[in-house]
């Protein structure tokens, strides 16, 4: 913010990282949920059939006895097949709930009707994310570092300093938001947590090693 001296002119502010960057999410947020907004639904779910493929070619995922996941929304890349396959493999699936503490709260997936998690059977409060073996996010955009763009609550961030560091986390996004580093960063603030994959409908990139910030 600009302040006024006492001889009556502007004295300029020093720019502020942290707002700079902040804005500069909200835009890319902006950008990318208007690009969601226009895709097909028929095409949504045929990239939700590719993303749970590739999803299920990673072996961390593949020979995990329990995955913590999540309710895709409607724009968003799919996960209701993905859920639904490793249910049926005998994987334990753990799905978030919003606490009022700004946590999340874990409980069991159980074969629901449509796409509503139970939200109320096998809870296991924030601490429950432990028991996952891998976590699969949602995520709006995330960059060939790492780092992730979500939707500015903060809840995975939290979420991820509980987690062990030789737990992989696994974004999903479309293939158009794995943004170059080098040419559109994701904006990178210190409480932010990057991550160790991102899966599309078509490939699954591996990242640089999580930094632990």
């Amino acid at each position: 913010m600009n302040t006024y001296s006492s001889l009556g002119g502007v004295v300029l502010a020093p720019p502020d990282p942290a707002w700079d960057a902040r804005a500069a999410k909200q835009a890319m947020r902006e950008r990318i949920l208007a690009e969601r907004s226009h895709r097909d639904a028929r095409q949504r779910e045929a990239d939700g059939r590719r993303l749970t493929a590739v999803a299920l070619e990673q072996p961390e995922i593949s020979s995990a006895r329990c995955v913590a996941a999540y309710v895709s929304t409607v724009s968003a890349p799919g996960t209701l097949a993905l859920r639904q396959a490793l249910r049926a493999s005998g994987v334990q699936v753990l799905l978030p709930i919003l606490l009022d503490d700004e946590h999340l709260d874990w409980a069991l997936d159980w074969p629901p009707a449509g796409d509503a998690a139970t939200g109320s059977a096998g809870r296991h409060g924030p601490e429950g994310i432990g028991r996952a073996e891998v976590l699969i996010i949602p995520a709006l955009a995330v960059d060939t570092l790492g780092n992730r763009l979500g939707q500015g609550a903060g809840f995975y961030d939290r979420t991820l300093r509980l987690v062990d560091p030789t737990v992989r986390v696994f974004a999903l996004v479309n293939e158009s938001e794995v943004l170059d580093a080098a040419i559109e960063p994701v904006p990178a603030e210190p409480h932010d947590r990057p991550v160790d994959a991102v899966i599309t409908p078509n490939r699954c990139l591996r990242l640089p090693p999580r930094r632990r910030r």
